[in-house]
């Protein structure tokens, strides 16, 4: 998903969009070259909505070489063709995502505060886990709310990649960075940024650059 020493920018799509307009904007992000991940994650929509999103993101990600990840449903992911998929703890298991998917597709778990749940699942395969919400955020109601520390501790233990999420922006991202995260989940610190969404994903990528430095 990335091969870089510094974090990558997983982007996450708002949980509602307009495809028609939304296609163009997110070329535009795209081709910022800011953009390492990119979830796709609708909420409250028909299964029909979703193959057509897939159907108009999947190429423009495939011309980029960025890997496009489904959240909560590998069996569209699988017979789409996207890259991989994302569960959560009341979404499809690991397991039942990893047999649907296959050992060739990515297959990532939101653990929340749980570096249990972490453990286990990075241990069973997970291509990488998720931690956060590391800051109140507008996108959905955070189950859980955790410090960079559950970074540190995680990354002197495994290899096994982590992704922070909840509600991290250009100007809060510094800590985390710091702790050890190898990807930065993004929602609205890229699409509601005042300037336009591709200045929030420059902005991202500027801001973890700066953190290296």
């Amino acid at each position: 998903m990335n091969t870089d020493e510094l974090a990558g920018l997983y982007l996450l799509t708002p949980p509602k969009i307009e495809l028609s307009s939304f296609g163009e904007k997110l070329k535009s992000v795209l081709d910022t070259g800011a953009v390492d991940c990119l979830q796709l994650r609708l909420k409250d929509v028909s299964d029909d909505e979703i193959r057509k999103a897939i159907d108009t993101i999947l190429p423009m990600c495939n011309d980029r070489d960025i890997p496009l990840i489904l959240n909560d449903r590998p069996d569209l992911a699988k017979k789409s063709g996207c890259d991989g998929v994302h569960v959560g703890e009341e979404d499809a298991s690991y397991d039942e995502a990893r047999a649907i998917m296959g050992e060739e597709h990515i297959v990532g778990v939101s653990c929340y505060d749980s570096r249990h749940r972490a453990m286990i699942l990075g241990d069973k395969g997970a291509d990488y886990v998720a931690f956060g919400a590391f800051y109140p955020t507008e996108t959905k109601e955070a189950k859980t709310s955790v410090t960079p520390e559950i970074l540190e501790i995680w990354t002197t233990f495994t290899t096994v990649p982590c992704v922070a999420i909840g509600g991290i922006t250009a100007e809060n991202l510094g800590p985390i960075v710091l702790a050890g995260a190898d990807f930065i989940a993004v929602t609205g610190g890229v699409w509601n940024h005042p300037d336009g969404p591709e200045a929030g994903a420059k902005a991202i990528k500027a801001a973890i650059a700066a953190t290296a430095i």
